[in-house]
């Protein structure tokens, strides 16, 4: 097996740390992501000890602030100098709309524009990987439609039409970052994750769900397995290809999210 550097936002507690540290157990080196320091290293030393396998590290960015996570971009570039394995793990679930100081709703900024700002930022470097896997975590839960004028909840805002919304857009994201780098060594998928016993899905739902374990496979097996060599593009559900909702193959809706998404960027830049 060949080792690789694997990054896993979101990933000091639920179905994130738990892929982690599975992937930790197989011999990979892991790179941990949290939101403070003091969360990252407790996480880190957790998985060292459990898995005992020395080659994890981590980073700390709050996703609410872009500077934080162009920061922690840069950072894995100069401290690890490479890159196989993207998992974008972190989201949220609000049930209140929050207006971040930067202006961006939180659902927004957090579940979509913090994984495309630091997709972009590492993208030169898991270019340099001789196989390159971006995995962007979504659910089943995606939106069938998107309102351009109301992304940042400007209109109105309702916490399920939040997160589905921000759900299909980590699709379209992967659709067309999929087609962007077609021909190149950078693969780049997506997945419904199970409904898992996560503090999300009892924030959203109120309710439990299958182990993290069993959600940590999906994730686990975009990003590592041979079966996945190769193929991008793709939807999976309980690791296998899968129909997202309609509106995900829309290729003029990537283009707009997309042209959005960069345009938000710039001015924050």
């Amino acid at each position: 097996m060949k080792i690789k550097t694997i990054l896993i936002t979101g990933s000091t507690d639920g179905i994130g740390k738990q892929t982690a540290l599975e992937l930790a157990e197989k011999g990979h080196q892991i790179i941990i992501h949290g939101r403070n320091v003091q969360k990252s290293d407790s996480a880190c030393r957790e998985i060292i000890k459990k898995s005992g396998n020395q080659r994890v590290g981590f980073v700390a960015a709050d996703f609410t602030d872009l500077s934080e996570i162009n920061r922690m971009a840069k950072e894995i570039v100069s401290i690890f100098g490479k890159l196989d394995v993207l998992i974008n793990n972190a989201g949220v679930f609000e049930n209140e709309k929050v207006i971040l100081p930067n202006g961006f709703e939180r659902t927004f900024m957090v579940n979509h524009l913090a994984p495309f700002a630091l997709t972009l930022g590492l993208l030169e470097l898991l270019k340099k990987s001789p196989a390159g896997r971006i995995v962007n975590v979504s659910s089943m839960a995606q939106s069938g439609s998107i309102d351009f004028d109301n992304l940042n909840g400007e209109k109105y805002f309702d916490p399920y039409n939040a997160y589905a919304v921000s759900k299909l857009e980590n699709v379209l994201f992967t659709f067309k970052l999929a087609r962007m780098l077609s021909g190149s060594d950078v693969t780049v998928n997506c997945l419904h994750p199970g409904v898992i016993n996560t503090k999300l899905l009892h924030a959203g739902w109120g309710m439990g769900g299958a182990s993290v374990h069993q959600g940590a496979q999906n994730s686990i097996f975009a990003a590592v397995s041979s079966e996945m060599e190769g193929k991008t593009g793709l939807y999976l559900v309980s690791q296998k290809p899968a129909k997202a909702s309609a509106l995900a193959y829309d290729k003029q809706v990537q283009d707009r999210l997309w042209e959005i998404s960069l345009k938000l960027l710039e001015k924050f830049s």
